[in-house]
């Protein structure tokens, strides 16, 4: 139930998004940004916040635990829609790499969503997401964001 602990507190961020989150070639944009995350009830959910000056906009992302499936929902917002995206569900696996599946749109395409989280330590961590169009045979990872603690 405390998986997310790893991610409480204060972090830098730095961003490398595709210019089209659809094609693998589209080209990579860069930006850093600023996260911090808090608890709540008792570590079965969370709430973290980033700050995105350089490209103005701010994102959340609230995780919840449920207790019967022993799966995570991570639902994600930002201040350009005012709304929760469609949840991904999932959880650690032994190797420590948290997996996290969901289904969405993007540009009018039906997608399937991975988030995967990997590289924990107490000073670092990344959060990649991915796309998939084709019943999860191919993915293209679409952003990628690598967490340094801050102070």
């Amino acid at each position: 139930m405390n998986d997310f602990d790893f991610l409480l507190g204060e972090w830098d961020v730095a961003n490398r998004r595709l210019r089209d989150s659809l094609v693998s070639d589209s080209g990579w944009e860069q930006f850093g940004g600023k996260s911090r995350c808090w608890s709540l009830f008792d570590g079965a959910a969370n709430i973290d916040e980033i700050d995105c000056q350089e490209r103005d906009f701010k994102g959340l992302t609230l995780r919840l635990f449920d207790q019967n499936t022993k799966e995570w929902s991570l639902n994600w917002s930002n201040n350009n829609f005012g709304r929760l995206d469609p949840p991904v569900r999932g959880q650690f696996g032994e190797n420590g790499v948290g997996e996290f599946y969901g289904d969405d749109a993007y540009a009018g395409t039906a997608v399937r969503v991975r988030f995967l989280w990997s590289h924990i330590t107490d000073t670092t961590a990344r959060w990649e997401q991915a796309f998939s169009v084709d019943g999860e045979r191919s993915w293209v990872t679409n952003w990628i964001m690598d967490f340094a603690r801050r102070g």
